[in-house]
Parts: C-alpha cells; sequence; structure tokens
C-alpha cells in the first residue's frame, strides 16, 4: 500500500580510477582537437587557402604533415598509455605531455580571424588539460601496510623449504 511518500533512492556513486579519468579526459580533448580543426573547414577561405598549398601561415609540405600527424598522435597515444602504464610512468608522462599541449594549444588562436570559435575551442582544450594535470597531479597514493614493509619480499618465502 503506497502512503504518497516519495521513496528516495541514492545512486551509488562509485569511485573512477585515475586511469579512466585520464584516458577519458584524453579522449575529450581528443574530440575537440579533431573537430575544431574539421569545423574550422566550414571558415571562408580555409579551403581555398589549402587547394592553393597553405594551411594558416604555412605551406602545405611533407614537414607540415607529419608535424601535424605528430601533434594529433601524441595525444591520441596517451588515451592507450593512460591505461597500461605502470602508475607511476603514467602519473609522470601526463603532467609532462599535458605541460607541453599547454603552449601548443594556446598556440591555435594567435593570429585566428574567428576569434570566439578558436576561443572557445582554445579554452576548453585547455580545461581539458588542466583536468589531466589534476588527475595526474593528485593520483592517490597508498601507504605499504604493515605487513608488507614487515614481511619477507616474495622470492626470500619461495626460496625456504617447506615444512
Amino acid at each position: 500500500m503506497r502512503t504518497g511518500q516519495p521513496t528516495t533512492v541514492t545512486l551509488e556513486d562509485q569511485r573512477m580510477p585515475v586511469r579512466a579519468k585520464l584516458a577519458a579526459t584524453w579522449t575529450s580533448f581528443m574530440f575537440l582537437y579533431a573537430y575544431v580543426d574539421i569545423l574550422n573547414f566550414f571558415t571562408p577561405g580555409v579551403v581555398e587557402d589549402i587547394l592553393d598549398g597553405r594551411v594558416f601561415k604555412f605551406g602545405l609540405s611533407q614537414t607540415f604533415s607529419t608535424t601535424a600527424l605528430t601533434l594529433v598522435a601524441i595525444p591520441i597515444l596517451m588515451v592507450v598509455l593512460s591505461m597500461t602504464l605502470p602508475a607511476r610512468v603514467n602519473r609522470i608522462a601526463n603532467l609532462i605531455v599535458a605541460s607541453l599541449y599547454v603552449p601548443v594549444t594556446a598556440f591555435n588562436v594567435v593570429g585566428a580571424s574567428w576569434l570566439y570559435f578558436y576561443g572557445l575551442g582554445v579554452v576548453l582544450e585547455l580545461i581539458l588539460l588542466a583536468l589531466i594535470v589534476r588527475f595526474a597531479w593528485t593520483w592517490p597514493r597508498t601507504a605499504p601496510s604493515a605487513t608488507t614493509a614487515t614481511s619477507p619480499d616474495r622470492a626470500t618465502v619461495r626460496d625456504q623449504p617447506q615444512a
């Protein structure tokens, strides 16, 4: 029988692992990174410049394309590396790569004719990079347990004769 009182159900809020947060944030960064470039094709004059062999102020060349591919590939690889690297290396890699991408990202707004468009894209990308730095910087640490600190290592235990 209903009493007319609404029932409140609390949703379980499970803690998300840092690795998953980092991979999700790098994925979001990559979507923004790619879509800002894709939507840029709709900016007047961009396609004509590309057909004339120019992107922004740079001539299209193998060097330009290789550099552009590298700038996109590194964050793409960070998605996988954030999920697979050991914690210490993972933390350092995320701190370094995200920090290096701050000036790379900020450079994208220099000389932009559509300041609101590029400004929004850069601000959102910088927010995601700041989250990556924060997640990596505040990576939870575990103190060694009393049994781990006082017990012999596995190899020592394994090599001892059994009774």
